[in-house]
């Protein structure tokens, strides 16, 4: 019997999670050692140069969310902002899809990664730090042998990883990107995260591993000067609630997106009878995505920061629900971490570098993040978010009760599409009856820009029904990355189950009733 597991985008996160439930840790612990193994297993995706949002329910409640994603810089002498013409741009083929990502230090901003995953421990976790970082140091130490699918992401992100002489004698150490099979060593890296295991946060903010990120950054152009790092807070947030059939869904509250954008699509399907079969849940997903889209209008970014903004996004939903309409609308690297205690406790920890910066601090092996120079991060444009502003996000990480119950911990990577992913594994998992494997593997679509893209392995009579219902659609011809890597973690009739996506070579861990960590 399984009493508690782990999933995350990379099996050695999982079993490092894992390894801390076995040790005695809560399910918190096992997502901070998870997510600090995926700075060395995943070091493109997440790492301490990133930002991301824990959502915690401990047992019996209450959930809470800490948001330690990034900052807009600017609040040092002479409040420099960012100019566009300052940010350098590259291409992303992901298979029949291409995205534009921007980079270089002008695109870093103000990192909140060490600090969440500091105030996270010292408020739900059990295990010391630097038993929680071991894991990762070794791991950076030893080298980490690239697999297929981070092949493929060292691949696509090449012009990204080679963009500074750090990175890139750091990521492609051989002149090009990894090849599976290949090992990379993380020295620095493993120096970075060793002193974070002593020192806590502060090693970031005020101390060695800050200072060496703001000296660099200060001599190449970067914005983040020692008073945006000095401002710097963890933000705790209560996170939305939504009702799905009998289930009720908590999830990552504005001034992030995806968080409410899953609530709406949520919402939609909540007002349907729950789908009989394929062709039915694939027009249910396209429905729901489409109608959670349509909230997207005028207005919808700028208006996240403000207080009563989920008083006006659930007035508009249930406008659009009374008249059968939606609303007008004008035509990232992440990684996860699930996991599930022996006593009940939950934690969903999202963290993402977006695409990365390409900016590697000598002698930190820390790979800052872009958050300016992602677009759909800043839809007024690039640099025009006020100093000291918490940026949006599509993470979403989210928890699943039946009644009192925990019945699910879920999140994903993906940039935009993440929020379908997880909205397609909930919905599997709650209507389908799906095991969390099954749910995540099961073939996805994504309503975006007015088309449906439509994963490979879609039933043809799904592909038909969405074709007969009018959605222009973009069949791709295998699964792919581009889909989004859910970790899952749930409770089913046969006990507690977990599992990572394989799209981005994701795994799952648990411990046994003996105390020994297995793999799921």
């Amino acid at each position: 019997m399984i009493t508690g597991a782990v999933a995350a985008g990379n099996p050695l996160s999982a079993r490092a999670g894992a390894r801390a439930l076995a040790d005695g840790g809560t399910a918190v612990d096992a997502v901070i050692a998870g997510a600090l193994t995926a700075a060395v297993a995943e070091a493109v995706l997440t790492g301490p140069g990133a930002g991301g949002f824990l959502l915690v329910r401990p047992p019996g409640g209450p959930a809470t969310v800490l948001d330690f994603f990034v900052a807009v810089p600017g609040l040092g002498p002479g409040g420099r902002r960012l100019d566009p013409d300052h940010l350098h741009a590259f291409t992303v083929p992901f298979g029949t899809a291409e995205q534009v990502f921007h980079i270089g230090p002008a695109s870093v901003a103000v990192p909140g990664m060490l600090a969440g995953l500091d105030e996270a421990s010292r408020r739900f976790g059990r295990l010391p730090m630097a038993d929680l970082v071991r894991p990762a140091v070794r791991l950076a130490r030893e080298g980490v042998m690239v697999g297929e699918e981070a092949a493929y992401l060292h691949r696509i992100l090449e012009d990204m990883l080679g963009h500074t002489p750090a990175s890139a004698a750091q990521f492609t150490p051989d002149g090009g990107p990894a090849t599976p099979g290949a090992t990379l060593v993380f020295d620095d890296l493993a120096g970075t995260l060793e002193r974070f295991g002593r020192e806590g946060a502060a090693c970031m903010y005020g101390g060695v591993v800050g200072e060496e990120i703001l000296r660099y950054l200060a001599a190449t152009g970067g914005l983040v000067t020692h008073e945006d790092m000095a401002a710097y807070r963890v933000v705790e947030r209560a996170p939305v609630e939504v009702a799905f059939r009998d289930v009720t869904v908590l999830t990552n509250p504005p001034p992030s997106s995806g968080g409410v954008l899953i609530a709406a699509a949520l919402r939609e399907m909540h007002r349907r009878q729950a789908p009989g079969d394929d062709e039915a849940f694939y027009a249910g997903m396209a429905r729901a995505q489409a109608a959670a889209n349509a909230m997207r209008g005028p207005g919808f970014h700028e208006g996240l920061g403000e207080e009563d903004f989920l008083e006006r996004f659930w007035a508009a939903l249930r406008a659009a629900e009374s008249d059968g309409t939606p609303p007008s609308r004008k035509p990232t690297g992440t990684t996860h971490v699930s996991a599930i205690d022996s006593e009940g406790g939950m934690a969903s920890l999202s963290s993402s570098n977006g695409s990365g910066s390409g900016v590697v601090a000598p002698g930190t092996g820390v790979l800052l993040n872009n958050m300016l120079g992602e677009s759909d991060l800043n839809p007024a444009g690039f640099g025009s978010l006020p100093p000291g502003a918490r940026m949006t996000s599509m993470m979403a990480p989210t928890l699943l009760l039946r009644g009192d119950a925990p019945l699910a911990a879920v999140g994903s990577a993906g940039s935009n599409r993440l929020r379908s992913a997880i909205l397609m594994v909930v919905a599997g998992m709650v209507d389908g009856g799906l095991g969390p494997g099954e749910a995540v593997d099961r073939p996805r679509v994504h309503h975006e820009g007015g088309g449906l893209d439509v994963e490979g392995g879609v039933p043809e009579g799904a592909i038909s029904a969405l074709e007969a219902a009018a959605f222009d659609l973009r069949l791709w011809d295998e699964s792919n990355l581009y889909f989004g890597g859910v970790s899952a973690v749930g409770i089913t009739d046969r006990g507690l189950e977990a599992a990572g996506d394989p799209r981005r070579g994701g795994g799952a861990a648990g411990v046994d009733d003996e105390g020994r960590v297995v793999d799921l």
